[in-house]
């Protein structure tokens, strides 16, 4: 397959932003304690996915486990987990096949709490794969020879636009992927630059409102109602402070439970950290924030990866997952 990167090698992080409180000076490793309260360091993705933990922080349930969290984004998981792994971040949000790929390479990552799954219904999930209203391409077999834009390579959107390829009959080695951030790629497709995007919301509402049509929902492709991302920190965080790791997931639990209730409250919350428009807003599909991860789906999206050569090993999901 051939491949462009935007420059964002797995082992360099792309900040674009932080938010929510300050570390207080003391070591990233271990967080920050002021007043009996620890401040965590979280690294995270600014999409729809991660709405819970926004709404959460907002509505106490951090504060509550005695927890604060301050947010820093990047383009994707792969920039994520060598945050996490560094003692940068205690704590980080990434899709499953990163996390994968990061374990098969030997870099000491854990999950530790459900992220969020695909709503399982074709045409009517937060991730698509999408060309602009008068592209010639109907389907996903005819973007062979095409340029397709995912967040980041050797990550899930990798392994479910090549799937979704395969599944119309098409040769995913004939598809060109390119880096780029979610929400560069609607004016990217408006403009010609690509021509196609596997995007997640707000993104995909932004190209909804272009004029933009689906031609595959990628994710149902890889397996029905699949698990797409989850939380993780590292081994070692892990090991040295189960006490704040227990907490961070007593609060997450609260969080994604809250979110999947309060739909209105969790779409409302995204205008605070994306520059997504109220009339964008109400065409936007949210994921499922399940309590627990759906293993099965998984094992179907490791069986999907390791065909296409992006593990070094099998990855242990024994010890991945929670």
């Amino acid at each position: 397959m051939r491949r462009m990167s935007a420059g964002l090698a797995a082992g360099a992080l792309l900040l674009v932003g932080s938010a929510c409180g300050s570390s207080d000076g003391d070591s990233p490793d271990a967080g920050a304690s002021s007043g009996g309260i620890t401040t965590v360091k979280l690294g995270l993705i600014p999409i729809v996915d991660v709405a819970p933990l926004y709404l959460g922080q907002k509505k106490g349930f951090f504060e509550k486990q005695g927890l604060k969290l301050e947010f820093t984004t990047a383009q994707g998981g792969a920039a994520i987990v060598p945050g996490v792994a560094s003692g940068q971040f205690q704590f980080g949000f990434s899709n499953v096949t990163s996390l994968m790929v990061a374990q098969s390479n030997g870099v000491p990552v854990k999950a530790v709490a459900n992220g969020i799954a695909s709503t399982g219904v074709r045409g009517k999930d937060f991730n698509g794969l999408m060309v602009k209203k008068d592209s010639p391409v109907k389907s996903a077999k005819e973007l062979e020879g095409k340029k397709v834009a995912i967040n980041t390579l050797k990550n899930i959107n990798e392994t479910a636009v090549r799937q979704a390829v395969r599944q119309a009959g098409g040769d995913p080695d004939k598809v060109e992927l390119v880096e780029m951030a979610f929400d560069q790629m609607p004016a990217a497709l408006d403009q010609g630059q690509i021509d196609a995007a596997c995007v997640v919301e707000p993104a995909t509402a932004t190209i909804r409102s272009q004029g933009g049509r689906e031609i595959a929902s990628p994710l149902i492709d890889v397996a029905p109602e699949l698990t797409v991302a989850m939380y993780f920190t590292s081994t070692q965080y892990a090991q040295q402070h189960p006490d704040v790791v227990k907490k961070f997931q007593d609060a997450t639990a609260e969080s994604l439970a809250y979110a999947e209730a309060h739909p209105d409250e969790a779409r409302q919350i995204v205008t605070t950290y994306t520059k997504i428009p109220a009339s964008v807003l109400e065409q936007v599909v949210l994921p499922k924030w399940p309590a627990e991860a759906n293993r099965p789906s998984i094992e179907a999206l490791m069986k999907l990866g390791e065909e296409d050569g992006l593990f070094k090993k099998t990855p242990d999901l024994d010890a991945l997952l929670p």
